[in-house]
């Protein structure tokens, strides 16, 4: 990851949550939005195949209230950070039983950019009061993940 990439996530997580991160925690957060996405992604497909469709559509993703409301919160913060163009460089996945749609992929940046806010912001919750997160949060904050997506 660049210097200016890593200086655009740090301000991210500063503005999304008071966190301030390092190396080893973009390490970790780039783990977590691949995983996330391939989960969202597993699900989709099941739910295009199960419509009929041979293609993922965004429609397809089991995008929740919350997680809606943090896409659209990412887009606020993503306006001064600009940290999309970033995002679409780690929304990879593997290859799946479907082709994502063009509407779909264009999008991906955002949700995982609302993942990211979501993230962020459980870390907050674990611990009020945390402003440099440690592995125990980090974890933490995965096993939620974990149990809700």
């Amino acid at each position: 990851m660049t210097v200016m990439a890593v200086h655009r996530f740090e301000r991210f997580f500063r503005a999304a949550a008071g966190l301030d991160v390092d190396k080893d925690d973009l390490k970790r957060y780039s783990d977590f939005v691949s995983d996330k996405l391939h989960d969202l992604l597993t699900i989709g497909q099941g739910t295009a195949k199960a419509n009929g469709r041979d293609i993922l559509e965004l429609r397809d993703l089991p995008i929740t209230m919350g997680l809606q409301k943090s896409i659209h919160e990412f887009r606020e913060l993503d306006e001064e950070i600009e940290l999309e163009p970033i995002l679409t460089q780690l929304t990879t996945w593997p290859p799946l039983g479907v082709t994502v749609s063009q509407e779909a992929e264009s999008r991906l940046p955002e949700v995982v950019g609302g993942l990211s806010v979501a993230l962020a912001r459980t870390l907050k919750v674990i611990d009020p009061d945390v402003k440099n997160p440690q592995t125990a949060h980090w974890e933490q904050a995965f096993r939620i993940f974990r149990l809700l997506l």
